[in-house]
């Protein structure tokens, strides 16, 4: 879904081809996964940041278009929300010094990005606090065909308006556009075929405690709900399951229902078979390891963790890591993905398909709704821990995993330090927003204000003051 698409009208004859084209290219890709010596190289990460523009009061800025016209960088993309704007970060070898050289690269374009913002400046925070009802207007969509075409495919699966429900909050919602509320930090890594199952099931545990210690979205139209109020903002806001439930029990943003048994090819058939096509665009002549149908129908299923294959450099895969959110700082970033990505190296390491999914799941919730106060399970006990207390005590093996891939020390040793001190000081986004609130009066704009001067400032949110 990165490209914009030549029109945003299709017929149902384009939806049946394009179906057609999925069961295909199905084959093809698994012939390609399949194939001695696919996908080989040195492991790389490479990341994503989504952006919050906003005025000098601190509201939201839907000036986008404006915004990446003057900055000229082909980093930067056009997001839903005409408040939005996506960075993509240079990939870079997980070998060596990736956090230091990840933190460095998020902090010049934020503050390249802040830099270009007339009248105002970027943030980067999982939903801002003072977004209201009026900014989710059909208007309020970025002016590219793809966006309109997803709008229109949604509404041909789902009834409108239809209910979006967190908490006490309850929304009539006839669009896509809430699905702007959410900005992410998403992470990526190249992984061969042979080991992309045990490195997905490893990332479906590790997000659980992650997520715990990285919450920076507590504020929806002025409540406050989860810790992590965009993990089901994004579920509600992009659910399609409102005729007849189309016979599957996830929606379109989803956590996953089982453990990878074979490979990666299991999670493309699934979305063929499991999933409605909402953006049916054909390619002409495509070539054949292409598959842009079906890579273009796998960017439309929003999987927290998902797999991505990319036709470039002969043709890879990666693991898209979703779920982390935005922000606080280019420090705190490049520390929760050492997180994620030392955990999942370390927890590959073994089989987790005879570890019960249900608890993982459950985790996962638990993290995005209570943060460090949550109750969570680890494989090889029956006991359940404090989140703030697992945390803690799974540093050493992200730590091991890390260095097994030929992260330097240094490196590890200083992005793993900033979870440690955020965890022992309990001070998350999420905690520091709420603090910040409370002693703002209610002052939201002044909170959104203060955030930002913090934010470039490149510190770790837990020596905000």
């Amino acid at each position: 879904m990165g490209r914009d698409l030549d029109k945003e009208r299709f017929s149902e004859a384009e939806y049946v081809r394009f179906g057609e084209r999925l069961q295909e290219q199905l084959g093809v890709l698994r012939e390609l996964l399949a194939t001695p010596g696919f996908g080989q190289g040195p492991a790389t990460i490479g990341a994503e940041l989504e952006l919050f523009l906003i005025d000098e009061r601190g509201r939201p800025l839907p000036r986008n278009s404006q915004v990446r016209e003057a900055l000229g960088d082909e980093r930067v993309v056009l997001e839903l929300g005409r408040f939005n704007l996506e960075v993509n970060l240079t990939p870079t070898p997980l070998a060596g010094t990736p956090f230091e050289t990840l933190s460095a690269e998020v902090q010049e374009t934020i503050s390249k990005v802040d830099g270009a913002v007339e009248g105002g400046g970027a943030l980067p925070i999982g939903i801002l606090p003072t977004l209201s009802a009026d900014d989710f207007t059909v208007g309020a969509m970025s002016d590219q065909n793809r966006y309109r075409a997803m709008s229109r495919g949604f509404r041909r699966l789902r009834l409108e308006p239809f209910l979006v429900k967190i908490e006490d909050l309850e929304l009539s919602v006839e669009d896509v556009i809430l699905e702007a509320a959410n900005t992410s930090w998403q992470v990526h890594i190249r992984t061969p075929p042979e080991r992309f199952a045990r490195l997905f099931n490893a990332a479906q545990l590790a997000i659980g405690p992650v997520l715990a210690v990285c919450g920076n979205s507590p504020f929806f139209l002025g409540r406050e709900l989860w810790e992590e109020t965009r993990i089901a903002l994004m579920e509600e806001a992009a659910d399609d399951r409102d005729v007849a439930r189309l016979g599957r029990r996830d929606g379109r943003v989803t956590f996953g229902s089982d453990w990878v048994h074979e490979g990666a090819h299991e999670l493309f058939e699934r979305y063929v078979r499991d999933y409605e096509p909402i953006v049916p665009d054909l390619t002409e002549s495509p070539r054949p390891h292409e598959v842009p149908e079906l890579r273009l129908h796998q960017g439309t299923i929003w999987q927290w963790n998902r797999p991505v294959y990319d036709p470039a450099d002969s043709g890879h895969l990666r693991i898209e890591m979703r779920a982390l959110p935005a922000g606080p700082s280019c420090a705190d970033m490049a520390a929760n993905t050492a997180f994620l990505l030392g955990l999942t190296l370390s927890q590959a390491e073994r089989d987790l398909t005879g570890y019960r999914f249900a608890q993982a799941y459950q985790n996962f919730y638990r993290a995005a709704m209570h943060g460090l106060d949550a109750k969570l399970s680890w494989p090889g006990s029956d006991a359940e821990f404090e989140a703030g207390e697992l945390v803690l005590s799974l540093l050493p093996e992200a730590r091991e995993g890390l260095l097994a891939a030929g992260v330097a020390a240094h490196d590890a040793d200083r992005a793993l330090g900033v979870i440690a001190q955020r965890t022992r000081l309990r001070r998350t986004g999420s905690v520091w927003q709420r603090e910040a609130l409370a002693g703002f009066g209610g002052d939201r704009e002044r909170l959104v204000r203060r955030y930002r001067e913090l934010a470039l400032s490149g510190l770790p949110v837990h020596l905000w003051d």
